[in-house]
């Protein structure tokens, strides 16, 4: 059984400032992204996240979410190896590239346009959440992480890939803000309560994801089961 610190998400009054907040910094990094996505064909390339595929493949199809999604290249190739994808990002860009990437592949995407904190879904409705890359202030980060269990099945899976702490002295990508990038401790802090660690470990390795995600990187990874 969840206990209820798994299943809540505290409104406090602080919340209404990191809504806040979450507002005004959307609103910049919409333009950004939807600028950046204009101008490139696909800004990470074509082909999904090679840690992402490989659990992928291990697993049973279902039903997937994948948030802050970009230009599609995850969720278009878990839907061509029958995933029921679902995806969300705030660039409307991003959005327009990843259905038009899936209707090459012959497959389709049910893809929302919303930011982290206002996308919401039913509880218990998927088998797998992929965070590839999501990338958010502290302020937002606990508090969608909490949301993502709630959208997990029980025994439903959290495949998670991004920059850890030591990603800072490489060139790149990833965010250049310290508060921005992950550690171990603080994904087993957000995660250990409710979900079963699978695995949560970092790598170095060289990155070959389009323009700007290209070379050595410091990422953290993490599997984990919902309880």
């Amino acid at each position: 059984m969840i206990s209820n610190v798994c299943l809540r998400i505290n409104y406090s009054c602080n919340i209404c400032y990191v809504v806040h907040l979450l507002c005004v910094l959307t609103l910049k990094h919409e333009k950004f992204c939807d600028e950046r996505y204009a101008e490139n064909e696909m800004v990470y390339g074509y082909k999904p996240n090679r840690f992402f595929e490989e659990q992928l493949d291990d697993l049973s199809t279902g039903n997937i979410l994948l948030p802050a999604e970009g230009e599609g290249r995850n969720s278009v190739y878990a839907a061509t190896t029958d995933w029921q994808a679902t995806a969300f990002d705030f660039s409307a860009v991003a959005q327009q590239k990843a259905l038009q990437w899936a209707a090459k592949n012959n497959v389709s995407l049910n893809y929302a346009v919303s930011d982290l904190l206002q996308y919401n879904a039913e509880p218990n409705s998927f088998d797998v959440i992929a965070l590839i890359y999501v990338h958010m202030k502290t302020e937002v980060r606990s508090a969608f992480h909490q949301k993502a269990i709630t959208w997990l099945k029980p025994g439903g899976k959290l495949i998670l890939e991004a920059f850890n702490l030591n990603q800072i002295n490489n060139q790149s990508g990833g965010p250049k803000e310290q508060d921005m990038l992950y550690s171990r401790s603080m994904l087993k802090a957000h995660f250990a309560e409710c979900m079963k660690i699978d695995y949560c470990g970092n790598v170095t390795l060289m990155l070959d994801e389009g323009a700007f995600h290209s070379g050595k990187a410091d990422v953290v990874r993490l599997i984990a089961t919902k309880m």
